[in-house]
């Protein structure tokens, strides 16, 4: 690993999910994983099925020396609009590793990050299916917000979130054009502002 070959100890690896999605937060991870860790399983979650998703996501958490979370809910979204809710949300991760590991540099999938905690870091695009501590990042800010999502499935269920996760798709739409939007979608997001105000929780703007 070139980051530790240049003297970095601790290395944590940091991605977000929920970028593109219309309704819900967005979520970041930060792991510092050990040297002798496994990449077996391990990848960029999107090319994981939810099984085995859930199954690295278990043995991440069981083995990884430190993890941090970092969620921005929808009204931060809306409030600064979504590259710098993303931005925050990965510092936010990296703030929340305990402080014994706090990384001496951190590996982010993508571009560089304005205001990450870190005196280093390193951006890789395409890093989720470069980096294992990237990946691990990748798997468990999805299986994160993937059950925060099927939470709100259940407070919301006209809208299918637990299916769709709160992305754009065609029952999503359709959903979103006949009760309006409700408290979780993004108002700053086209669609949605396009939506009915107007629906069973009240007019939400």
């Amino acid at each position: 690993m070139a980051a530790r070959e240049a003297g970095h100890a601790i290395i944590a690896g940091v991605d977000e999910v929920g970028r593109g999605p219309l309704a819900g937060p967005v979520v970041a991870a930060c792991v510092v994983l050990p040297e002798t860790f496994s990449t077996d399983g391990i990848n960029d979650s999107k090319k994981l099925t939810e099984k085995r998703r859930e199954k690295a996501y278990d043995r991440i958490l069981a083995e990884a020396l430190a993890v941090g979370v970092g969620i921005v809910p929808r009204e931060m979204i809306d409030q600064i609009n979504i590259l710098h809710a993303t931005h925050l949300a990965m510092s936010k991760a990296v703030r929340n590793l305990p402080q014994e590991w706090a990384p001496d540099i951190v590996l982010i999938d993508g571009l560089p990050v304005h205001g990450i905690p870190c005196a280093h870091q390193k951006a890789i695009v395409g890093g989720d299916g470069l980096s294992v501590s990237i990946a691990a990042a990748s798997i468990l800010a999805k299986v994160t917000r993937d059950r925060m999502m099927a939470a709100y499935d259940k407070k919301y269920p006209e809208y299918g979130f637990a299916k769709h996760k709160g992305y754009g798709s065609a029952v999503h739409m359709a959903a979103l054009r006949e009760h309006g939007a409700c408290p979780i979608h993004r108002r700053s997001f086209a669609p949605v502002a396009a939506a009915p105000r107007s629906n069973r929780y009240g007019d939400q703007s």
